[in-house]
């Protein structure tokens, strides 16, 4: 793992899920309350962390019994999934401690705030807009239809230029190995985070330059 920093940053792009929300429960309980309308069997909340990360269709996948996983039920729970999560995403989410303190510290600091999430546009949309209402992000993007989910790095490559930055000058922080994987591909800063779904094995495993134990150490990433 690096140490040295030499970059001269301009961005922060930002996951959501696990990153800046510690959202686990109400992805999870939505989840449940789909499958147990079906009379399937639940997860337990804490087997959630190893299930999201790639969007709601590989949820309901990884979470539906492997005899059921046709393309047809997949869709079918994911829009129900959709359509339960739509009413219960701010039950038990909330911000990680420190996190909106870190996010005003980087944009202090000159950079652009930005986030790109796995998540439905609308939810990303939606969350950052109720959980972060006084950080000034200059964009916020979730999964859209006709767009490949992270770890593909066209939807990472898309936001740099919108913010106008080339992406060697952006820090992409996340929690999960989709993040790694996505920030390496665009040819971006490559940040874990320890408080989020998975853990630092992972992370270093797919490519992590730095690891973050609490939001506060970024301040000296990008002193």
């Amino acid at each position: 793992m690096e140490t040295g920093i030499l970059v001269d940053f301009r961005a922060l792009i930002c996951d959501l899920d696990g990153t800046l929300l510690d959202s686990i429960a109400d992805l999870g309980e939505s989840m449940n309350i789909v499958l147990a309308a079906d009379g399937l069997p639940r997860h337990p909340i804490a087997a959630y962390r190893q299930l999201v990360g790639d969007g709601v269709e590989k949820l309901a996948e990884r979470a539906l019994p492997p005899r059921l996983r046709t393309p047809e039920t997949v869709r079918e729970m994911a829009r129900r999934m959709r359509e339960v999560y739509s009413g219960r995403w701010g039950v038990h989410t909330r911000p990680y401690d420190g996190i909106e303190q870190m996010l005003q510290g980087a944009h202090e600091a000159g950079l652009t705030l930005a986030v790109l999430s796995n998540k439905v546009d609308r939810f990303t949309k939606e969350m950052v807009a109720h959980f972060f209402p006084r950080v000034a992000f200059a964009q916020v993007a979730g999964a859209k239809d006709g767009v490949p989910n992270k770890p593909n790095p066209q939807s990472a490559l898309q936001l740099a230029k919108e913010l106008g930055v080339d992406p060697a000058q952006c820090v992409f922080l996340g929690d999960t190995k989709v993040d790694m994987d996505t920030a390496t591909a665009a040819g971006m800063f490559p940040v874990g985070v320890l408080w989020g779904f998975r853990d630092q094995e992972e992370l270093l495993a797919h490519g992590a330059k730095r690891l973050l134990a609490h939001p506060s150490e970024l301040a000296e990433l990008l002193s």
